[in-house]
């Protein structure tokens, strides 16, 4: 935040529907803007497959650079068959894993909401999803995914290893744990933290440390542990039981799309990866949809913006302290949703089905309505 009061927000479209639905955030930004009084220095960069084609790399040192000296990056996505054939380090994604590791974003947050004009389009029961609200706490910057030995080796008899390290340490650990406890002390005031302490030593060593700092710090916040394949099972059999979810960076990719898809679509997912708050408070932020950049869809018209529009609803609430701009927005999600208007991803018999623009126009006048 500068001097005057404009927060500093870097936007990065990306790949396939990332520019299309990134365009309705556009105008629920002007919106808040002209309505609200929100004062914005916007900036905006290439990340993934567009970078690549247009710089040659997923992501240039002078977008991470930016990335590091905002407030806030809101990303849209990354990705497509174009590139597949890039070699490994070169890939559009390897950009977003920058941004995660240099940003120090260990702290993904994924909120899982079924909305209730959409209990019906879970692949679930409906009385086994309705009401649900819980928050997935996925650890982001370690684990199997930059662990080192890492690699594709080729063995004496001519056959070929790959490798792969989960490693976790103490502190990583425990600043995760904290996240999931401060954020449970703000809801149910429950925490399940998942790993496979009866396989992995990594396993062991996360439960001891979760239940250190609970016992520490945070004694009043009820805390569970779950093998990470029973709690993918009790997602889908018993998901009310569940608050806050903490676990590894592994488990969490795969529990959180789980948890993503009891809502009805990916395309209604928010997230946010935070990092530690510096001595002024700030923390590195960014916000995106849980998506992926779907190059089926793309250039069609017919994305759910609904995703994007929710992120930076999360980035007006944890990095702009803008909480009631926030909640004006998922109140107007809420109130479109129940007047039937559905995206192709969300389309239900006697529903009326709309493109992406015309989503992004029914959330305007749901905001013109509430906080006009």
């Amino acid at each position: 935040m500068d001097m005057v009061g404009r927060f500093k927000l870097l936007v990065l479209p990306g790949d396939g529907i990332g520019p299309e639905v990134m365009g309705e955030v556009w105008r629920i930004i002007d919106w808040l803007e002209k309505r609200r009084g929100l004062q914005l220095e916007i900036s905006e960069g290439r990340v993934g497959g567009a970078a690549i084609d247009a710089d040659g790399v997923p992501l240039t040192d002078g977008t991470m650079a930016q990335a590091l000296s905002v407030d806030a990056v809101l990303l849209g996505a990354v990705g497509g068959p174009k590139w597949d054939r890039l070699p490994f380090a070169q890939k559009p994604e390897r950009g977003l894993l920058r941004l995660r590791k240099e940003m120090a974003l260990f702290a993904n947050l994924r909120p899982a909401i079924v909305f209730e004009a959409l209990v019906d389009a879970s692949p679930l029961k409906s009385d086994i999803i309705r009401g649900l609200d819980l928050m997935i706490v996925r650890e982001l910057t370690g684990g199997v995914y930059f662990g080192e030995p890492r690699g594709i080796e080729t063995l004496a008899d001519g056959s070929r290893r790959g490798i792969n390290t989960q490693v976790y340490t103490t502190e990583e650990i425990r600043r995760i744990a904290r996240v999931a406890f401060e954020l449970a002390a703000k809801r149910q005031r429950r925490v399940c933290s998942a790993e496979k302490s009866n396989v992995m030593e990594s396993g062991v060593l996360w439960r001891e440390e979760v239940q250190w700092v609970h016992d520490q710090e945070f004694p009043d916040i009820e805390l569970t542990h779950m093998y990470a394949d029973n709690c993918a099972m009790q997602l889908v059999r018993n998901p009310g039981q569940f608050d806050v979810i903490v676990t590894d960076n592994l488990f969490g990719d795969i529990l959180s799309d789980e948890a993503a898809m009891l809502t009805g679509s990916l395309g209604m997912l928010p997230s946010a990866s935070l990092g530690a708050p510096a001595a002024d408070g700030r923390r590195r932020a960014l916000y995106e949809p849980v998506h992926g950049s779907a190059p089926d869809i793309a250039g069609k018209g017919i994305a759910n913006p609904l995703a994007v529009i929710l992120s930076l609803a999360m980035c007006l609430r944890y990095s702009f302290d803008r909480g009631a701009e926030a909640l004006l927005i998922e109140t107007a999600v809420r109130q479109v949703l129940d007047g039937g208007m559905r995206t192709a991803d969300l389309m239900q018999p006697g529903r009326a089905r709309v493109s992406t623009r015309v989503m992004g126009e029914s959330i305007l006048r749901a905001l013109d309505k509430a906080g006009g």
